[in-house]
């Protein structure tokens, strides 16, 4: 029996559904198992599976390492063979032997939700749900701290800590507490040790961060009117995540559709086209002015790329006066109609963004565009507007074509740039970067993907001289992105990495991770370049270059741990 005062009324706070699971295993024997809810602290790189038991040795502890200014995370998982158990998670303050605090607020404790997701496969290519194996993958960061955990289910927790930058170095001792209704609470220590160095905060991080935002489909998700209060109020939070995970770059729909219709919400245009009666045209900069404005306002501030002047089918939009109706036309670059079109929007666009002061960091982006294409748009545009520069997702190696114009390059994983095209366009103030997308089966960030895949985007990132990443889908959200991962193409989980109401993910999390060991890669290394200690430096460079692969290592987890533990051994050095 459980005493009166042992115990602690759950109560369990009201979520979202979670979707039914597809293929449940049937091998498991849940009856073996103990009465009550069993928990352990695990690996953050362990995806757990709703109906299988965990192959764990139920351990009562964890600890992390980290930075002053540093985000780290740490996982329980819990299990039961018993019907409906109320939970809730509780952390305290971490207190140091000296008596110093990180308050438990710098803590957040969420349950990891289950969504349906699919398997690699072909990779790229449309796909029929049928003709794929679907399982549920724990993924979604849900914010709450209690929760029902039915019976015979594997319910993650993860834990998130925002160590302070002001934090005095040390280590640190909390205590995360299960409360569990109907039986006595289970605690676990976790041991935080704050190393005496400063992560600088997101807004100065160098890292070149580039997912695309599609705030049209925050609008349709949450049946918001575009651009209405609800729907800036909805953007905030979701922006303002990103905006704290070092994103540099706006994502702009200079017009309808730059992508066709590649994903469920398709973009509208952020500026109106408008060819008057008398062949003149007018542009309304309104919603591009306030998304750009309210970006940048979160703190992403470095780049504007506009998509596209060669969009997806070569297809554009404009409401013409005289029609009263809007058109689409086809105009591919190189065509009488294309300069009509684009002639005329350079001009008054340059102007406008001259006005607003962003001259200087707009780009005319393009993704993956053909050769020809890309040839016949640059003359134009270096003839009417070349100050702009381009922003390309490069699969044909463009860059060495049109070195100048590619003022920011994304180069696709696995398709190596010359180190000297690197160095040569750094010394420009141009920027480099890689990407992965649907073709990519390592490393990824698709629902299925290996949790650390993220951390070791960072590590390849900076291993192979880039100056950031690039990925094509933030919140492009399938048609229920909280049930279902899978699109009528690419493996699930491409078309985005965070969820509705400003739900965090495990692959947001641990990109974001790797994203701040690449900062600390930079900041050791500026700083033994300073003091001429090329021998550490010697050795930090070894260390890093092992991540310059694009084949999946055998122990990808233990390679990550153990170069993350020389970063923070050197960062006291």
């Amino acid at each position: 029996m459980v005493s009166c005062h042992q115990q602690k009324e759950v109560v369990v706070s009201q979520t979202y559904e979670e979707p039914q699971d597809p293929s449940p295993s049937e091998s498991q024997n849940w009856e073996e198992l103990p009465s009550g809810l069993q928990a352990s602290a695990v690996s953050v790189n362990k995806r757990f599976v709703k109906s299988i038991i965990p192959d764990v040795k139920e351990v009562g502890s964890l600890s992390a390492e980290a930075w002053k200014g540093e985000r780290v995370s740490g996982q329980l998982v819990l299990w039961t063979k018993d019907s409906i158990t109320k939970v809730s998670a509780e952390i305290s303050d971490f207190k140091s032997e000296s008596g110093a605090t990180i308050p438990s607020d710098a803590a957040q404790l969420r349950f990891v939700k289950y969504v349906i997701t699919d398997e690699f496969a072909g990779g790229c290519g449309y796909r029929k749900p049928e003709d794929f194996a679907a399982s549920l993958a724990a993924d979604a960061l849900d914010t709450v701290a209690s929760y029902a955990v039915k019976a015979k289910e594997t319910r993650p927790l993860w834990i998130t800590v925002n160590v302070p930058a002001s934090t005095e170095a040390g280590a640190y001792k909390s205590k995360i507490t299960l409360n569990i209704e109907g039986q006595e609470a289970k605690e676990f220590e976790m041991t935080l040790n704050v190393v005496d160095k400063v992560l600088p905060s997101a807004s100065d991080w160098k890292f070149h961060l580039d997912l695309w935002q599609n705030p049209y489909a925050v609008s349709r998700f949450h049946n918001v009117e575009p651009w209405s209060q609800a729907h800036w109020d909805l953007l905030k939070p979701l922006m303002k995540r990103l905006a704290d995970a070092g994103q540099k770059v706006i994502t702009v729909s200079l017009n309808k559709r730059p992508w066709g219709g590649q994903t469920f919400d398709p973009f509208d245009a952020m500026i109106g086209w408008k060819k008057k009666k008398d062949g003149t045209w007018e542009y309304d900069f309104t919603v591009f002015d306030n998304w750009v404005q309210f970006m940048m306002d979160l703190g992403i501030k470095k780049q504007i790329s506009c998509y596209s002047m060669v969009p997806w089918g070569n297809e554009f939009y404009y409401f013409d006066e005289a029609e009263n109706k809007e058109i689409k036309i086809k105009a591919p670059p190189g065509t009488p109609e294309y300069e009509a079109l684009w002639i005329p929007f350079l001009k008054q666009f340059k102007a406008h963004v001259q006005e607003k002061g962003w001259d200087g960091i707009t780009r005319i982006a393009m993704d993956e565009r053909g050769p020809e294409e890309m040839k016949a748009m640059l003359e134009l545009l270096n003839e009417h507007a070349p100050e702009f520069g381009v922003s390309f997702a490069d699969n044909h190696k463009s860059y060495k074509l049109y070195p100048n114009e590619l003022k920011d390059m994304s180069a696709a994983f696995g398709h190596p740039v010359d180190e000297e095209d690197l160095v040569e366009r750094r010394a420009n103030g141009y920027v480099s970067t890689h990407y992965v997308c649907c073709s990519d089966k390592f490393p990824n960030t698709f629902t299925f993907s290996e949790p650390a895949e993220g951390v070791f985007i960072g590590w390849y990132t900076i291993a192979a001289d880039f100056d950031g990443f690039l990925r094509w889908a933030y919140n492009s959200w399938v048609e229920n992105p909280l049930q279902d991962s899978r699109f009528r193409a690419w493996p699930a989980g491409d078309t985005y990495i965070v969820y509705p109401d400003n739900r965090s993910s495990i692959r947001f999390e641990t990109l974001r991770e790797g994203i701040q060991d690449a900062e600390k890669i930079r900041i050791l290394r500026e700083e033994l370049t300073a003091k001429n200690d090329l021998d550490t430096l010697g050795y930090l460079n070894e260390i890093v270059a092992q991540f310059n692969i694009t084949e999946k290592p055998e122990d990808l987890e233990g390679l990550l741990q153990e170069a993350k533990a020389v970063l923070n051994k050197l960062a006291v050095k």
